[in-house]
């Protein structure tokens, strides 16, 4: 089935709609619970990472293909190609009510993502491929790289995490209505409720994991660390 770029698609739209949900969107909650784990310190949180990367490569390679990649790759790109689509009619029109804003600061909360996960990306996942190790993304890693930029980098990250928690939120509202899911208008404003209310929470989730990177002793891994070893005489 070709992808005619020059009009809209009933199927692909379904889709990218779909992919936004499963499986972008539940990776993104268990990416953002997994994160979590440095509130735990850096023991629980390097754990995680190494059941990980102590995987066979191909299942490993496999999960992270299909079920990550492929399906971010596409949800993306035909987001941004929605996007183009559109035409905004929230300032200055009779149609700036809320659902409406909210549509459009999804859009826009995808192109700053497009941004974003490219740069995260590529200085974690890419990092890792590249160089063959995975201490860039171990607790220690993670907050010298946080810490980039004098805390630019931080701040880049604390807005990625703001605008996946309501491109994701809201998606699900919208996802409900396009889909029938919430015919009334009662029924679109539980959604509206229930998703602002995910909003705030994947927000806090998201923000406690980077706090977490500063809130404990970031100890250096044992080949950092500079043991002397005294000499014979004094060993005797």
């Amino acid at each position: 089935m070709a992808l005619a770029l020059h009009k809209e698609s009933f199927f692909w739209h379904k889709l990218h709609s779909l992919t936004g949900i499963l499986p972008v969107g539940f990776y993104m909650v268990q990416h953002l619970t997994l994160n979590s784990f440095s509130l735990a310190g850096p023991a629980r949180y390097d754990g995680v990472g190494n059941f990980f990367y102590s995987m066979p490569i191909g299942i490993l390679l496999a999960i992270e293909v299909f079920v990550v990649w492929l399906p971010l790759f596409f949800h993306a790109v035909y987001g941004l190609f929605i996007v183009n689509r559109g035409q905004p009619n929230v300032v200055g029109t009779p149609y700036g009510w809320s659902q409406n804003r909210m549509y459009w600061f999804q859009r826009l909360s995808g192109i700053f993502l497009f941004v974003f996960l490219i740069y995260h990306m590529i200085s974690t996942t890419g990092h890792v491929k590249v160089a063959g190790d995975h201490e860039v993304v171990n607790y220690v890693g993670m907050r010298g790289k946080l810490m980039e930029l004098g805390g630019l980098v931080l701040a880049f990250y604390a807005m990625g995490v703001l605008t996946a928690a309501y491109h994701f939120a809201y998606g699900l509202w919208n996802i409900c209505v396009r889909w029938g899911i919430t015919v009334s208008e009662a029924a679109q404003l539980r959604v509206q409720k229930a998703s602002f209310a995910i909003f705030l929470g994947l927000t806090a989730l998201g923000w406690s994991a980077l706090a977490g990177f500063f809130l404990h002793k970031a100890e250096p891994h044992a080949s950092e660390v500079n043991v002397s070893v005294p000499p014979v005489e004094q060993q005797l």
